[in-house]
């Protein structure tokens, strides 16, 4: 049988999204046996980053200073805005390196079983954005389950203005990949998502 400090440590650890309660174990058992001052190390920098970070004011992104790098960048498409769920999907389209526009965060999605209505979420304030910044076209990168959809359908009717694109990305296949391994869902999106090759 474990010690209790063991078995509370596994049970914080195992909040964690993606750690279940065996790797969360493991992790404690490692840290209780790893020298005191690593693990000091790295309880002083999770508390400096959750101390540190916040969210901008501007586009809600991770930032330690408001508005974020990103915001502040004058040499990027300041007419471009891409939308996403949460803060750390601007991350994943960063490391693309493909996108050199500016970013809004939803934070979330509409979902009326879970209590998420369009007022929860930061539209309001992509509206006003919208009436202060050259923005003239709104790229929507929200995943394509039922509520992504939705809110991509909500998002492109209450957006919807004179002079402003609202358009979503594509989806279809992944690179490397073959014919075989995709769904009929993924296909269609493919193929609706088809552009001519010069």
């Amino acid at each position: 049988m474990l010690p209790e400090s063991i078995t509370t440590l596994t049970a914080a650890l195992s909040k964690l999204p993606g750690i279940g309660p065996r790797s969360a174990e493991r992790v404690a058992l490692h840290l209780v046996q790893t020298e005191a001052a690593i693990v000091k190390l790295l309880a002083e920098a999770m508390l400096s980053a959750r101390e540190k970070i916040e969210f901008c004011t501007t586009c809600g992104a991770l930032t330690e200073k408001s508005p974020c790098p990103t915001c502040a960048d004058t040499r990027r498409d300041a007419t471009l805005v891409c939308l996403v769920e949460r803060a750390v999907d601007i991350l994943s389209i960063e490391k693309s390196g493909s996108f050199r526009g500016k970013y809004h965060v939803l934070g979330g999605k509409i979902s009326p079983l879970d209590g998420v209505e369009p007022e929860d979420l930061r539209i309001a304030d992509l509206e006003q954005r919208l009436s202060a910044e050259p923005i003239k076209e709104i790229i929507i990168a929200l995943g394509t389950d039922v509520e992504g959809d939705a809110t991509s359908n909500y998002l492109a009717k209450r957006l919807a203005r004179a002079g402003l694109k609202v358009s979503r990305i594509g989806f279809g296949l992944p690179a490397g990949s073959g014919l075989e391994y995709a769904d009929e869902l993924t296909l269609n999106r493919a193929l609706e998502g088809r552009r001519e090759m010069s």
